[in-house]
């Protein structure tokens, strides 16, 4: 692992209290400093009390109550009250249009690989960090974390040889169960791909994401598409970009929101592949043709989203080497499956 690189770093383990509360203490001058004073977490917030809030917390107790422990020590972490941080996590589940981008390369092929743009708020920038946790009943991970929010719904390595990127999906007239950000949390623990689509198949209804998914020793690269209780999933046979909008779920009938940048994303992506382009960062940092940028750095970005960071997961026969790029001229992180898990 390369230490060079400005992109925080934060290692924990035990309960998952005690997980959530080095989280929370990790991001709590971000987010008190930062996000609170942000339009959305205002308007998040605010709906605390809320039908569909008490809800999702009470389905998400049932569930996955040792979720919750965590979600408990995020606030103690954090300094707030514990329904305004579950309610932070509801943020897809209430707003359709959440700020929250992300674009996923998937190369499938002799050696398979994963990459991604990570996108979100602005304000953010700089403050995000890598979190390499051991919790002490489930395998351990390497994920990306936003000041204020649980790992497992940016992107993730596990020490059973998982790899999950994430996309925000703005699908319409769902009525969730449970949040979005809870499952993709709850993926961390599974021991193969196949586990995990049990898992979302079984999973009560939530907003949409969409995940791309490999593991060390199994076979191809997956994408799966889920929202309001439908599990859409597809073999990875060819060169993929996946944006913010659905491209097979029941949602591409209409009831989804497709922005510009989700859309020009989408189709320069595409266009690249199409052409002959296999370098996942010429890919990811794509400034445009003409059409908004896969490379999101604008401060004038119609979403308000920016690209706060860059992975690739390269899958060898025997080893998962991976890379994190932070923005601008910071040395990238490095390192493999073996020499972070054992």
């Amino acid at each position: 692992m390369n230490d060079a690189s400005t992109l925080g770093w934060l290692t924990t383990g035990g309960s998952h209290y005690d997980i959530g509360l080095a989280l929370g203490r990790e991001g709590r001058a971000a987010v008190h400093d930062r996000l609170r004073h942000t339009a959305l977490w205002q308007r998040i917030v605010a709906l605390v009390d809320t039908p569909a809030v008490t809800r999702m917390r009470a389905d998400t107790a049932q569930r996955f109550p040792w979720m919750m422990a965590e979600l408990a020590g995020l606030a103690e972490g954090l300094a707030l009250p514990i329904g305004e941080v579950f309610a932070w996590h509801c943020r897809g589940e209430l707003l359709a249009g959440a700020p929250e981008g992300c674009t996923t390369l998937l190369l499938p092929g002799e050696t398979p690989l994963l990459a991604h743009n990570e996108d979100g708020l602005p304000c953010l920038d700089g403050t995000a960090f890598l979190v390499h946790a051991t919790p002490d009943d489930q395998p351990a991970f390497l994920s990306f974390c936003y000041p204020g929010s649980l790992p497992g719904h940016t992107f993730a390595m596990t020490g059973s040889g998982l790899v999950q990127t994430v996309n925000n999906l703005r699908l319409t007239g769902i009525m969730p169960e449970v949040p979005r950000m809870v499952l993709s949390r709850a993926m961390l623990r599974q021991p193969s791909v196949a586990a995990v689509l049990d898992m979302l198949e079984n999973a009560p209804a939530s907003a949409g994401f969409h995940f791309s998914l490999a593991r060390l020793g199994e076979p191809g690269l997956t994408s799966v598409e889920i929202g309001g209780g439908k599990v859409c999933q597809r073999s990875v046979t060819t060169p993929q970009l996946h944006a913010n909008h659905a491209l097979y779920h029941p949602a591409t009938d209409g009831a989804q929101v497709i922005t510009r940048s989700s859309r020009d994303r989408q189709q320069r992506g595409e266009a690249l592949l199409a052409d002959g382009v296999r370098d996942p960062l010429a890919i990811l940092g794509d400034g445009g043709d003409g059409g908004l940028p896969i490379l999101r750095r604008s401060p004038h970005d119609p979403d308000d989203e920016n690209t706060l960071a860059t992975v690739c997961f390269r899958l060898l026969p025997d080893d998962i080497l991976w890379e994190v790029h932070a923005p601008g001229p910071a040395t990238p992180r490095r390192g493999s499956l073996q020499t972070l898990f054992g």
